[in-house]
């Protein structure tokens, strides 16, 4: 397998020339290895550093149904860890089952991702906080019914002054405890973690061959890229025509970023359907074939997004190389709420 693989990096990622390298110089596998090497610690900002007070806090209230007005939808209403903190549907459902706009993102290793959003219109993960809550279409709520409750809840009292001592119930405490839970929301190690640590029964033969072609003839890894598997970019890949520009929203006089959405991480991503901002499309294989024939042309396409030519075999391989992405499914311990 490495003989092969150090063929395949040799030829399309020019990582290292074997023929010249030096003998004490890292080998090409080592390299791509390097890439995809998971990070030691999260990053918590100097802003909002860790406390386990302040994550208990953050935690209890994500699930906590009191954020909402009609005290129905929670955060995990639509960031269900049973579902890799998505919740399956093609778009996200408000109050009344309103539907959104967009797919409801995963919060998946969400410490390492900013901006937020599929237009990238939240710079940091405390500023997303009272976006949901306040959207009459989604939990239909307002910062001061939200501190009203909060404050007449005696076990809540508690928990914020366990957090962040003596002192009244303001956002900016709800926005650090919630963002500070979510920072704590990681994935365990999958088989490809494994294997890129140096375990090569880990993946199967074409899982290797998948990664290959991700990295090479598919170019999957030019916006997919590390251990994330996301370049926290925006990109226009060529998904039907709708109503949302993206990120042209927000730059219209960008013709790159019309229709330019929010690359995704790819880690759980064979839990994760239906896929794309609008999850409109339903499977792996079908998100394959968008990029087989290379999307929409159009002057806002990415220059990455050109069709592919791949074979049934190269995409059969593609998926199974997706597929080691997924960790082992845990239950999840959900908080009792405070009265």
């Amino acid at each position: 397998m490495l003989r092969w693989l150090r063929a395949f990096l040799l030829a399309a990622t020019g990582l290292l020339t074997l023929a010249g390298a030096h003998a004490e110089s890292p080998s090409p596998v080592d390299k791509l290895r390097e890439l995809y090497r998971r990070p030691a610690e999260i990053p918590f900002p100097a802003s909002n550093p860790y406390s386990e007070n302040k994550a208990k806090l953050g935690q209890t209230l994500f699930f906590d149904p009191i954020l909402s007005r009609s005290r129905t939808r929670s955060c995990a209403s639509c960031h269900n860890p049973s579902l890799s903190w998505t919740d399956g549907l093609q778009v996200a459902l408000g109050e009344k089952l309103k539907r959104q706009t967009f797919k409801s993102p995963t919060l998946l290793n969400i410490a390492w991702i900013e901006p937020l959003g599929w237009d990238g219109h939240f710079h940091t993960l405390e500023s997303v906080t009272f976006g949901p809550i306040t959207t009459p279409s989604n939990m239909n709520s307002s910062e001061k019914l939200v501190i009203s409750r909060l404050s007449e809840n005696p076990g809540y009292v508690q928990m914020f002054e366990a957090a962040f001592g003596k002192g009244h119930i303001t956002r900016e405490k709800i926005e650090l405890a919630l963002a500070t839970f979510q920072r704590t929301i990681v994935t365990p190690d999958a088989p490809f973690d494994r294997w890129i640590g140096g375990d090569e029964l880990a993946i199967d033969s074409d899982a290797k061959a998948g990664f290959a072609l991700f990295n090479g003839k598919a170019n999957c890894s030019s916006c997919h890229s590390g251990w994330l598997f996301t370049d926290n970019s925006f990109h226009d890949i060529g998904v039907a025509r709708g109503k949302d520009l993206g990120r042209g929203k927000l730059f219209p006089s960008s013709t790159a970023l019309k229709y330019a959405f929010k690359t995704p991480t790819l880690r759980d991503v064979a839990r994760r359907a239906p896929y794309m901002h609008d999850g409109s499309i339903g499977t792996l294989r079908g998100v394959i074939e968008l990029y087989d024939r290379g999307g929409i042309n159009r002057p806002s396409r990415s220059a990455q997004i050109v069709p592919l030519h791949l074979t049934e075999q190269e995409k059969h391989q593609l998926i199974a190389f997706l597929e080691t992405l997924t960790s082992p499914a845990k239950p999840y311990a959900v908080p009792s709420l405070p009265r």
